[in-house]
């Protein structure tokens, strides 16, 4: 390091340490390094016009003190350029093939740290499945092989008569110049004809491929049980349904036939000009295989790269468009919260991971690209070169060389479409492995079963032992050996704390769930034996939380409703949950779309309620379904239940929060823990003072 000339100043304060005397310093340094091209040697003069030795002593360590500050700044900039210098160098080395920038194995697992679970898919077996998706239009397949293989047949013949017949030409073979030239013409409109026809018959089978892709998407996650739906966000299926399947949209109609007709090409090119080749120089032939196997081994590493990626490409988007659609659902909450730039960041996460990948699958490319545009070239040039000292042997004519080179040339052009649409493929059959998985999962086990179908059911229910935990929750029981029965056309009401198990019931009932141990029956039967759309059929449920449909009105009150239905049982239905008023009151009543701004809660559950009326159950389960009606609505809905019950013969279930709603019920199941507690009248639970007095006590008070 070069001398570093130094000139200390010293603050004012330094120069009265000694008030008798006054002091000038001029001070120069040479600042050298051990170990380096300069020594370090520091040379202090002092010129001390007076004052006593201990001062200038003590002026000295000063000055000592500074240099040394100022070498180890130096010595820290050194480091932090070393430091930085081999970072850069590892960066380097970790970018090269196999290095740990191409690492993906921590981008492949979710949100809760588990690796994906669904076994890697073969291109030979996706190729299969979508086969069978297609297999009913195999006219339209055969009549686009058919023009695929015409097509493909007269596009390489086009070469070697294109080079006889400029080298006819040339010799003033005038016959042969014309008998080439018609057949060129032939083969240039058989050639467009038979290609027009090949795609056009693909694209037909495509679409109808991702058609049914998406039927038959949509029928396996419908026929899947509600546990299955507690594990995956809606977001992530709806990504699957649409943005997945749509991945395939060109599989068919542009990578399949496209890797066939080249793969006709290629087999036939490949193994004339082999031949051609072989009988021309045998080390050009050689050393075109060599590029050949050189440039399918790239190929395989590479594509199995970016299928992977592909894959993780997908599943990334998914949980970006899960983010989103959960967070523009929720937007009320969101500005209520003031959480925006905390949405934001929750997308822009998935997002980045989305980049990540990307990136490096778009460096891949390159790299293959790059690899093969040299190696492709390379080729051309040993052609030219070896050709040219054989014509200059004597081993070969020009019109040979010639006709070599355009094969050549379509044989290396055909490889590189070939391996481009495999690319492609591959791509497409990595990003929809998750459709394929999702596509073979076994139905629920109640849409397989036909069970027994009652010829009445009269509605009374039994709870012998049972039990029950989320699949998601093993540990946690939420029913712990419930017993209870219910008598036919009976009021009974289920009342508890929060979390105690009051709701659980009800899935069970409708078998949404299956109990982890005990049996429940139905008029004596077990509910696992009977038919279950037929039950349900027969259960009339209100949920908690009303949920309508983007549908009219009338179509709502009427959903499920096996048989045609009048206008004016919808309108009875209404009437009998006092919707009938509001809903003539919309801009075009019955016939009215409904979205979220369009009604208020109330309306809505009341809505909810005439739908279940409408189907006139033997059961009817009312799970807080008083919860948003006002003061007026939640007496007259009482005064239907109790009215209903009476002339109609049917058992009811309500489970309240709102004890006042459920005083008149014949029977009160109190619960609590997962378990029933107590049972009675109202007046009875009072005056034991237990539980539901508690509960009952806090709200009155």
């Amino acid at each position: 390091m070069a001398a570093l000339p130094t000139t200390v100043h010293y603050p004012a304060s330094f120069n009265d340490l000694n008030s008798n005397s006054s002091l000038l310093i001029t001070s120069k340094a040479k600042l050298k390094f051990p170990n380096s091209p300069s020594n370090k040697t520091l040379a202090h003069t002092f010129h001390c016009i007076r004052g006593s030795n201990s001062v200038c002593s003590r002026r000295n360590v000063y000055v000592s003190n500074v240099l040394h500050r100022n070498r180890e700044a130096i010595c820290d900039q050194m480091n932090g350029t070393l430091h930085n210098l081999k970072r850069w160098f590892e960066f380097i080395r970790s970018i090269f093939p196999g290095g740990s920038w191409w690492n993906l194995s921590d981008s492949e697992h979710k949100i809760d740290g588990s690796t994906m679970a669904a076994k890697p898919l073969t291109v030979w077996k996706a190729l299969r499945q979508m086969w069978v998706l297609v297999a009913d239009e195999k006219w339209i397949l055969c009549a686009a092989f058919v023009a695929l293989t015409v097509a493909a047949v007269s596009e390489i013949s086009m070469p070697g008569i294109l080079t006889a017949t400029v080298f006819s030409a040339q010799n003033g073979d005038m016959l042969v110049f014309y008998q080439n030239s018609q057949l060129l013409i032939w083969l240039c409109f058989t050639s467009g004809i038979c290609s027009g026809l090949r795609s056009g018959c693909f694209a037909i089978a495509n679409t109808i491929l991702v058609k049914r892709l998406r039927e038959t998407l949509y029928s396996s996650l419908l026929l899947q049980d509600i546990s299955f739906f507690d594990k995956e966000a809606v977001g992530n299926l709806t990504s699957r349904i649409s943005t997945d399947c749509q991945r395939l949209s060109h599989t068919i109609g542009n990578d399949i036939h496209l890797i066939l007709r080249n793969i006709v090409q290629v087999t036939i090119l490949g193994i004339g000009a082999f031949i051609t080749l072989m009988t021309l120089s045998w080390p050009l032939a050689l050393s075109s295989l060599a590029v050949c196997v050189l440039l399918s081994a790239i190929f395989l590493i590479y594509g199995q790269y970016q299928k992977k990626t592909a894959l993780l490409a997908q599943d990334f988007t998914a949980s970006a468009n899960e983010v989103a659609q959960e967070t523009l659902s929720l937007m009320r909450t969101v500005r209520a919260y003031g959480t925006e730039r905390e949405e934001y960041q929750r997308f822009t996460h998935w997002l980045d991971k989305l980049a990540f990948v990307g990136m490096r699958e778009s460096v891949a490319c390159g790299i293959w690209t790059l690899s093969f545009n040299t190696l492709y070239r390379s080729t051309q040039v040993l052609a030219v070169l070896l050709g040219g000292i054989s014509i200059l042997s004597g081993s070969v004519s020009a019109e040979q060389l010639t006709k070599y080179v355009l094969y050549c040339e379509w044989l290396i052009y055909a490889a590189w479409r070939l391996q481009d649409n495999m690319s492609s493929l591959l791509q497409s059959v990595g990003a929809c492995e998750k459709v394929f998985h999702l596509l073979h999962l076994p139905p629920s086990s109640e849409f397989l079963s036909k069970g027994v179908k009652l010829e009445k059911l009269s509605g009374s229910i039994e709870f012998v032992n049972v039990s029950f935990h989320y699949s998601s929750r093993k540990k946690v029981l939420i029913l712990r050996k419930a017993n209870f029965s219910i008598k036919a056309n009976e009021v009974v009401a289920i009342v508890g704390t929060s979390g105690s198990g009051k709701s659980t019931l009800i899935s069970l009932l409708l078998r949404l769930y299956e109990p982890t141990y005990g049996e429940i029956f139905i008029d004596g039967v077990p509910v696992e034996q009977m038919d279950i759309r037929w039950l349900r059929k027969n259960i009339g449920f209100v949920g908690q939380e009303p949920h309508l449909f983007h549908m009219d009105v009338k179509s709502n009150i009427s959903y499920g409703y096996s048989r045609s239905i009048k206008q004016e049982e919808i309108e009875a239905a209404a009437k009998k949950a006092y919707a009938h008023e509001f809903i003539s009151a919309l801009p075009n009543g019955y016939d009215t779309i409904i979205d979220d701004n369009l009604l208020s809660g109330g309306q809505k559950q009341r809505i909810a309620i005439a739908r279940a009326l409408l189907r006139d159950p033997a059961i009817l389960v009312l799970d807080e379904a008083t919860s948003a009606l006002d003061a007026e609505s939640e007496g007259y809905i009482k005064e239907v239940l109790h009215s209903l019950k009476k002339n109609s013969k049917r058992t009811v279930i309500i489970i309240a929060q709102r004890l006042s709603t459920i005083e008149a019920a014949d029977r009160i199941l109190v619960m609590n823990d997962g378990q029933v507690v107590d049972s009675g009248r109202h007046r009875e639970l009072l005056q034991r003072n237990g539980v539901y007095g508690r509960l009952f006590g806090i709200q009155t008070d």
